[in-house]
């Protein structure tokens, strides 16, 4: 008769707990702490690879040139300077607000891009400008204006073009009405009217 076999040991299971579905899952934080690296030299790696768009390039004024802006300027279309003439100024985004100043004996209205939108668009890169006149006039404005106020590049008065004598082609131009910190002889000295250059320093 054939022995029989030895019974079979029952090996007791530890339970493990139930984690609910809609629990989130989550890597232990050592292996949390371990994968960080190797993701950001992916990521890292990977944003090397892709292409950048290179800037917008300046186009060349095919008009009379009413601005030139020289200095520090990193999209130059003349040589080392930015020219612009009206129709590239009329192609940027236009603003307009109604002040009064003390050079019109009422409020009136102007037109033009943001004195920053040039700037950006030629690349100009300090901390001071340089505003220069029709008369040779000079007077320094800090860039952080152009940052804190909507400073205007006036080319419009009263949905007009300026002429000279009505302190055009260009007028350096702040929103006087929307802060009595502007209302000062500080910022008036630094509204430059007739402007034809301005120079980043």
């Amino acid at each position: 008769m054939a022995p029989r076999p030895p019974p079979r040991r029952r090996i007791a299971l530890a339970r493990l707990p139930r984690i609910p579905a809609h629990a989130p899952r989550r890597l232990p934080s050592e292996r949390r702490l371990k994968s960080m690296p190797t993701r950001r030299r992916f990521v890292a790696c990977l944003a090397a690879a892709l292409p950048v768009a290179p800037a917008m390039a300046l186009e060349p004024p095919s008009g009379p040139v009413v601005l030139t802006v020289f200095g520090r300027v990193r999209q130059p279309n003349a040589g080392d300077t930015a020219q612009f003439d009206m129709a590239m100024l009329e192609r940027l985004p236009q603003h307009s607000f109604v002040t009064r100043t003390p050079w019109y004996s009422s409020a009136r209205k102007f037109t033009g891009p943001l004195l920053r939108d040039v700037l950006t668009a030629c690349g100009a890169q300090g901390t001071q400008l340089r505003a220069i006149a029709l008369n040779d006039y000079r007077v320094d404005l800090p860039v952080d204006d152009t940052r804190r106020f909507d400073v205007l590049l006036a080319r419009l008065l009263d949905d007009k073009p300026m002429a000279v004598r009505d302190k055009g082609p260009l007028f350096i131009i702040y929103p006087f009405e929307s802060s009595a910190e502007l209302r000062t002889t500080v910022y008036y000295s630094r509204s430059a009217w007739q402007l034809k250059s301005l120079e980043v320093l």
